[in-house]
């Protein structure tokens, strides 16, 4: 089990980039996939992940990890997880301090930024929508979409803290859904 962990979460950290957010529909595909645990209870600790100080990535593999296994599985996904970044890290760093003008790097990463883009829309679209065999549009759904418009519109008009969102949709949460 705790190599399996490991292999699959370095997989994960090998094959994805972009950030967390976007790490987070390879995570859910691997992670249901080898039945460590339900698709709630992924959206449970990804959520939990998010909010914890840190890389969600990294929060979720520890969580996910810690869930299958206890603390060994949780070092080994997080491991996992972090490995194939320090090392690319490590060895990009060279090449990219030496070819920072290129126009082929700086094209690359210009065209890499819809694909990461789509991926956090992914992610964010899987926390909105209903968990699978719930009806699409109900009460519930709506309160979702009225808390994400809410928080959206507070953070692009008055610039609130994230924080400060975040202490907001809870306390919409618990309206809507008590």
């Amino acid at each position: 089990m705790l190599w399996t962990l490991f292999a699959v979460f370095l997989k994960i950290g090998l094959f994805s980039f972009g950030g967390g957010y976007a790490m987070i529909p390879l995570i859910r595909h691997e992670v249901l996939a080898q039945g460590w645990v339900s698709d709630t209870r992924f959206t449970e600790l990804t959520a939990l992940a998010g909010m914890a100080p840190g890389p969600v990535a990294t929060n979720s593999a520890s969580l996910i990890g810690y869930e299958a296994a206890g603390a060994l599985g949780a070092l080994a996904a997080t491991t996992g997880m972090i490995l194939p970044s320090l090392t690319l890290i490590i060895l990009l760093s060279a090449f990219l301090f030496r070819g920072e003008k290129s126009e082929w790097v700086k094209n690359t990463f210009y065209g890499l930024k819809p694909v990461i883009t789509g991926m956090i829309f992914y992610a964010a679209l899987h926390f909105l929508l209903p968990q699978e065999g719930m009806p699409w549009l109900t009460w519930h759904t709506a309160g979702l979409f009225v808390i994400m418009g809410v928080s959206l519109y507070t953070m692009v008009r008055y610039k609130l803290h994230p924080l400060a969102v975040l202490a907001l949709s809870g306390l919409l949460g618990i309206a809507f859904f008590q």
